[in-house]
């Protein structure tokens, strides 16, 4: 038998026990994003705001997952923007 890719191995090598998983990651629309609660703004560290973060916010009309915020806190420009909008 002719294995043709990767998929195919892993459906020979572990049959019913596979989970799928898709190669591919969804990309964040960061345009989906709305309703960001941010804490940890101190005013004193002005402009920088190192220790704000968004604690909450939805995606797509839905809470967003621990996961979704950490990638959202980790996209520096996309968080500062949010604190400082939170601000005005």
């Amino acid at each position: 038998m002719k294995i043709e890719n990767f998929n195919d191995i892993m459906k020979r090598c572990f049959g019913s026990r596979l989970i799928n998983v898709s190669a591919e990651t969804e990309k964040m629309d960061y345009k989906k994003i709305d309703n960001i609660e941010i804490d940890g703004i101190d005013t004193k560290d002005y402009p920088d705001f190192v220790d704000a973060f968004i604690c909450a916010a939805h995606y797509d009309g839905k809470s967003m997952t621990d996961e979704q915020l950490e990638e959202i806190n980790n996209d520096g420009d996309f968080k500062y923007n949010a604190v400082i909008e939170s601000m005005q």
